[in-house]
């Protein structure tokens, strides 16, 4: 993400804090709304009321009561444990319901609030056993440093309380340097300036922190009736979110607030060094204009010189800056988890931050090596394409321009593709296929399907206000427009329960490391190339003679490699150890076809598909135009859509051909009611794009296209097909035809799921 766009994407979050044909025999579905154009129909389903005869409820994957065997631990292997030492799996959400005040009703002609139980039900339904409160409770700027802003922690206990009911676990990330302004009385200099970086080496600021996660953490929650710090079902407690010292925000760092971080620096290359004389003939006597080597201050340089190749002294001062940068915050994270564990006897896990740096290729690993001061490591990571309007961060309007990728035809850019630090689970604590992007249908499919082969332990969807279906809608609640940052409709939402099925019961196998890298520290700090990073843009004529000496990989892996198996590093090894399996053998890039090292998934990035045939569980997400016939080993899907998503899973853990009952998905696609876009050229200063523009951003309900798909499933034993509704209920049934091998059906058109048993 650029600076640019991540000061969009800040802007947007602080706004909407502030607003907050079918051979059915008989069929009880919405069907395509008067108003709806041929080909689609209007997706509005009514509340759920939670039915004990729903055919789709996966209420019963969660524990009773979240933590009722203890707290989420990690296991020998970096993977999550819960509290009996089972293996869990977290299917994972960010949720805002509960925190408006007052309540302002969205155009869903509801007359009450969000109601957190029904939240807490409708979620556990579909799947979902982790959720994420991104919350901000430090206090106003008029306000005394060690007050808490007792409304957000009241959301909070409120939504730990509801959510630990139904089994699902909460991961609490209390602060946020946007929604944090230095205070009046604070003592901390540029009052009423956002701080960032300042939580790692201001102890000013770290005082109130620490007065916040006490009063936070420490007191009794009323609606448990025990403290958060005691408490099992808090899974996860994130120390900050998006702030670093390696970011571009780092730049920020002004006035009084640098000289103290330039004390900082000096006392550092002190010890590293000796003195200050020592250190500058390392340098070659490399200054900078703000060095006071009589005051004990060193400047720091721009971030932006730590993102490009220098040498000689020049380099030497970079490398000791980026090393001192790394060592505050891992020395920060490392007194927080003291903190928490010894003084608040906090017994939840300890993630430090989910945040990237300035450049992915040279600075990555020392920020995720930071992070490893406590146990779990994350990031933040979306995927949507170009957007560009008056309020391209936080909402959609009339004449926007925008790019609709697919991962299908990028695979590159899938989320998760992430190098996974050994003995640490990692998180993506903040994602979606942001709107307008049109192609979010392949989103839950895709996730499941790769965080299972890879091993990454938690994707977070980001985000939600409704307690239920999230409607199209303004984006600030009056402005007229469509919001953009949520996952709560048919496109993702509606594609939930096979997704977080398969994963959560293991149904895709994981494959082995197709990387292993071995870092040294120093490597890292010399800004060495690492053998595989996570994003596009690497100058073979620049970078290549970069890598480790050591190593015995001299050439850089492809990306492709992280969609082949897990790719994994350990920090503070001998690069020496470094392996790369036979990428060739899972990468054609001619073919432009990508297998896992299990046999079990192919990526077709020139024809746009990715099928995956395991035992449990079968199906494909494709760009079906390409092409319509997939036959995998216990399943064929036909489809007549252009695009779209069909999965088959066993919903008794059996094999496909065998079970008892099973889940057919398909997902389409959505737009709002009289959503209108045209083709456009898009002008920008990297260059000319094809995309479209937004004519009509439309109006609630959603409208779907209407499925077009034929599936046959080789298990003899299947005898009835039920179409379901939105909220899993029985709403009619389906002809089977037989075959040879089992059955055939054409899957509903205004159906998002059918049961077989």
């Amino acid at each position: 993400m650029t600076l640019k766009g991540y000061a969009a994407r800040l802007r947007a979050f602080s706004l909407r804090l502030m607003t907050g044909a079918a051979a059915a025999t008989t069929l009880a579905l919405p069907a395509c709304s008067q108003n709806s154009p041929p080909g689609r129909w209007a997706f509005d389903p009514k509340p759920d009321e939670f039915s004990p005869n729903a055919l789709l409820d996966l209420r019963s994957l969660n524990e009773k009561t979240a933590g009722e065997s203890g707290f989420v631990r990690v296991g020998p292997n970096g993977e999550f444990l819960l509290g009996n030492g089972k293996p869990v799996r977290f299917w994972a959400v960010n949720t805002d319901v509960g925190r408006e005040k007052p309540f302002n009703p969205r155009p869903l002609g509801r007359k009450t609030a969000p109601d957190l139980a029904r939240h807490a039900r409708f979620l556990a339904k579909r799947g979902v056993n982790m959720i994420r409160l991104h919350a901000h409770v430090n206090p106003g700027p008029d306000a005394a440093l060690i007050d808490i802003n007792t409304a957000e922690r009241d959301w909070i206990w409120r939504t730990v309380a509801a959510m630990k009911k139904e089994g699902i676990y909460a991961t609490i990330s209390p602060y946020w340097v946007v929604s944090t302004k230095l205070g009046k009385s604070w003592g901390i200099p540029n009052e009423g300036d956002q701080p960032f970086g300042l939580l790692f080496y201001d102890e000013r600021l770290q005082q109130g922190y620490k007065a916040w996660l006490k009063a936070l953490y420490a007191e009794k929650n009323p609606y448990t009736g025990m403290p958060l710090a005691q408490d099992p079902a808090v899974a996860i407690i994130q120390i900050q979110n998006e702030d670093s010292l390696l970011f571009w925000t780092f730049n920020n760092i002004k006035g009084e607030q640098k000289i103290r971080l330039g004390r900082r620096f000096a006392e550092f290359v002190k010890r590293k060094y000796g003195s200050l004389e020592a250190a500058f003939n390392a340098w070659e006597n490399h200054t900078l204009p703000g060095d006071n080597r009589a005051g004990g201050v060193l400047d720091l340089h721009n971030i932006w010189e730590l993102t490009q190749a220098r040498s000689g002294g020049f380099a030497r001062r970079l490398d000791d800056q980026l090393q001192f940068l790394a060592e505050t915050m891992y020395n920060f994270n490392r007194m927080i988890a003291s903190y928490l564990r010894n003084e608040l006897g906090c017994k939840q896990l300890i993630n430090a931050g989910n945040w990237r740096p300035a450049d992915m290729m040279r600075l990555n690993d020392a920020e995720r090596w930071s992070y490893t001061a406590n146990e779990v490591l994350a990031t933040n990571r979306y995927f949507g394409g170009m957007h560009i309007g008056p309020h391209q961060g936080w909402a959609i309007v009339n004449g926007d321009q925008f790019t609709s990728p697919s991962i299908l035809l990028d695979p590159k850019s899938l989320p998760i593709n992430l190098k996974q630090a050994q003995g640490h689970p990692m998180l993506v604590t903040e994602s979606a296929w942001v709107m307008p992007n049109g192609n979010a249908t392949e989103g839950p499919f895709l996730i499941s399907v790769y965080q299972s082969l890879t091993g990454v332990d938690g994707f977070y969807w980001f985000a939600t206000g409704d307690d239920e279906w999230t409607p199209p809608q303004s984006a600030n609640g009056y402005m007229p427009s469509q919001a953009k940052w949520t996952f709560g409709y048919p496109d993702m939402l509606g594609n939930f329960p096979a997704a977080a099925l398969m994963y959560r019961k293991g149904y895709i196998r994981q494959g082995e490391p197709i990387v292993y890298e071995e870092r040294a520290l120093t490597d890292i700090w010399q800004r060495r190339t690492p053998v595989i990073f996570e994003e596009a843009g690497f100058d073979p004529n620049r970078d290549s003679g970069n890598i480790a000496p050591t190593s015995r990989v001299r050439q850089i892996v492809p990306q492709e490699a992280f969609l082949i198996g897990p790719v994994v590093a350990k920090y503070g090894g001998d690069a020496a150890n470094t392996k790369v399996g036979e990428v060739a053998k899972y990468f054609d890039p001619a073919k432009k076809t990508i297998r896992s090292n299990t046999g079990e998934i192919t990526l077709d990035y020139g024809k746009g598909y990715c099928t995956v045939n395991a035992p449990r569980a079968q199906g494909v997400a494709a760009f079906f135009k390409n092409q319509s016939r997939f036959t995998l080993a216990d399943v064929e899907i036909v489809s007549q859509n252009e695009y779209g998503v069909v999965c088959v899973v066993s919903m008794d853990e059996k094999p496909l051909r065998s079970s008892g009952k099973v889940l057919v998905q398909v997902g389409t696609q959505s737009r709002p009611t009289g959503w209108q876009q045209s083709p456009t050229t898009i002008q920008t200063q990297e260059g000319t794009f094809q995309g479209y523009r937004v004519d009509n951003y439309g109006r609630a309900p959603w409208e779907m296209i209407r499925a077009r798909v034929q599936v046959s499933i080789a298990n003899p034993n299947l005898r009835r097909a039920t179409i379901l509704d939105a909220n899993g209920n029985a709403a009619g049934t389906v002809a089977l035809t037989r075959t040879s091998a089992g059955v055939r059906f054409s899957f509903p058109e205004t159906a998002l799921y059918v049961v077989l048993e």
